[in-house]
């Protein structure tokens, strides 16, 4: 619980919710000396071109559980092998 403390935030709503789904952003009291439309539309700028910005991230390829398992019985293999060879 927070006693004493009043923040005017601004809420928007993500452009690409698989980014992230919200952005708040968390204003000066005297507003900066800008109409709260401005900040608003500033708010939403930021927000769209940070969701642009990510929108292109790569994922790293990640083997599957069942190929993970196919290699360490492989690996098993060949050291069962060179074990009865030697």
């Amino acid at each position: 619980m927070v006693k004493g403390v009043s923040r005017r935030v601004i809420v928007v709503e993500s452009p690409d919710p698989r980014i992230f789904e919200q952005a708040i952003f968390i204003l000066p009291t005297d507003g900066g000396g800008v109409s709260s439309r401005q900040l608003v539309d500033q708010a939403v700028r930021i927000a769209r071109s940070y969701a642009r910005g990510q929108g292109g991230a790569r994922t790293r390829w990640r083997p599957p559980a069942w190929l993970w398992a196919v290699w360490g019985a492989a690996a098993c293999g060949l050291v069962w092998l060179l074990a009865a060879l030697l």
